[in-house]
């Protein structure tokens, strides 16, 4: 999935600088990812790890997190993916309100793609209430359809807005392919709770965290994934069709040192890492004198070509030099 400040191409270096510190050993030490977003990080160190714990006070991304981390046991799901890829199309929420074609006029989706999603989500709500599937594969079925959705969705990037005419990869047919997790034998937690208060009912070794780094709110631009994967009934609201949504402190230049230090205060953790970047709310001085009254502090620098949107037809088309901080504290 396209997200913003997703740790995908920077995976390597954030596991490498956790093992450079804790040890290559992780196998009895427990990690917590508190910012999951789509759980690069968390799937990084799931097989690694004795237990996983990841966290996001957003719904789609609980919904990610809860099948990627969560789910640890195999099961059969091909079936269900030939019955879901196989239904009609029906005229329901998601294209009313977000396809083309729809009473709301927003060109999220081609009118054939988003029919298809309320297909493919009323048929999982019905197998669930039937009890022809269990909470493992319905998180599993509304990720992938997660997952497929974006990948045919009709924006730059985000959800914030969508585009006036359907690009190319817009008009491909939706098409659900599995969202494969990795097999543990141990089990993982999973959570949908305020970072500042789940970690006062927490404790671990390393924590990792990787918050907002600026004004930008994830829960409107990703509130059409929140949608879909509540697929509950309200009002759109405005030209984009928002829906009340989650507004963090972390987004808040007057908030965020204060949300910072009462999280590190109460972590219950050895190890803590940060993620942040040089054009953060933060500055690296503000994080580092912070963080020094704690324990013992550490900062590692990485160079990096981060992607930015394209308004036209490519998700990822420019890319620009940035500087990835991971800012260490030992408590």
């Amino acid at each position: 999935m396209n997200y913003i400040g997703s740790k995908h191409t920077l995976s390597d270096f954030i596991y490498k600088t956790v093992v450079k510190k804790c040890g290559k050993d992780l196998s009895q030490k427990v990690f917590c990812d508190l910012f999951a977003g789509t759980g690069i990080v968390g799937r990084t160190f799931k097989g690694k790890a004795k237990q996983i714990i990841a966290n996001d006070v957003e719904y789609y991304s609980y919904v990610l997190n809860r099948n990627y981390i969560g789910n640890h046991k195999s099961f059969e799901y091909k079936p269900l993916l030939e019955e879901l890829n196989a239904l009609p199309g029906i005229k329901g929420f998601i294209f009313e309100n977000y396809a083309a074609g729809g009473r709301g006029n927003r060109n999220y989706f081609t009118s054939e793609n988003g029919q298809k999603i309320d297909a493919v989500r009323q048929k999982i709500n019905q197998w669930k209430a039937e009890n022809k599937i269990d909470e493992n594969q319905y998180f599993f079925l509304i990720a992938s359809l997660l997952e497929s959705a974006d990948k045919v969705a009709n924006t730059a990037s985000v959800y914030g807005a969508y585009l006036k005419h359907i690009k190319k990869s817009a008009q491909k047919p939706m098409i659900l392919s599995p969202a494969l997790f990795e097999i543990t034998e141990n089990p993982h937690l999973v959570y949908c709770e305020d970072s500042n208060e789940l970690i006062k009912k927490i404790e671990g070794d390393i924590l990792y965290l990787d918050p907002p780094y600026n004004a930008r709110q994830y829960g409107a631009n990703y509130h059409l994934l929140t949608t879909i994967a509540k697929y509950d009934t309200f009002v759109p609201q405005g030209k984009t069709g928002l829906r009340k949504y989650y507004k963090s402190d972390w987004c808040r230049r007057g908030t965020v040192l204060n949300s910072f230090e009462e999280l590190i205060k109460n972590a219950n953790f050895k190890y803590i890492f940060l993620s942040y970047n040089n054009e953060g709310l933060m500055s690296e001085a503000q994080v580092r004198n912070l963080m020094k009254k704690y324990g013992n502090y550490e900062l590692v620098t990485k160079k990096y070509r981060r992607f930015k949107a394209d308004k036209t037809e490519n998700r990822n088309h420019k890319a620009s030099i940035t500087y990835e901080y991971l800012h260490i504290l030992e408590k």
